[in-house]
């Protein structure tokens, strides 16, 4: 059952407040990843308080650098149902986790950073490790 739609809308209204395009169904998904041109990040959100405490404030962070990708999107896992499954069936062999990010460059997914990965991490380290993947798959943002 998913979660109350009341409780998340702040947990979504963090990532969407910032430009990040809301996946809401398999079909959005689909067309979002399915481009095979470019950069796109997709994060998984969640309630969980890794997501809270380092991974949507990190990604926040990390979308201020100069190299960004070319489209940002997240599905909310426990709210997004049919979402979340589509999304998770383009990380190939990558078990469920959320929150997670992943980054495709030309329609392969080139990073994943599952739970284990944020949690314990703060969101500048979270974010630091971005802009790192940024550096080396995004093509440098013109202003």
């Amino acid at each position: 059952m998913p979660y109350d739609p009341v409780m998340v809308q702040p947990m979504r209204e963090e990532l969407t407040s910032i430009g990040v395009k809301e996946l809401q169904t398999a079909d959005e998904v689909d067309a979002f990843l399915s481009e095979k041109s470019g950069t796109a990040l997709l994060m998984v959100n969640s309630v969980c308080g890794c997501a809270a405490g380092s991974a949507r404030p990190g990604l926040k962070i990390a979308l201020q650098h100069d190299n960004l990708p070319d489209r940002v999107g997240t599905v909310f896992a426990g709210q997004d149902l049919e979402a979340t499954a589509k999304a998770r069936s383009f990380f190939g062999d990558i078990p469920p986790s959320s929150p997670a990010i992943a980054l495709f460059k030309d329609g392969k997914l080139v990073h994943f950073v599952p739970r284990h990965g944020i949690e314990g991490q703060d969101a500048p380290s979270v974010a630091f490790d971005l802009v790192s993947v940024f550096d080396e798959h995004c093509v440098k943002a013109t202003k």
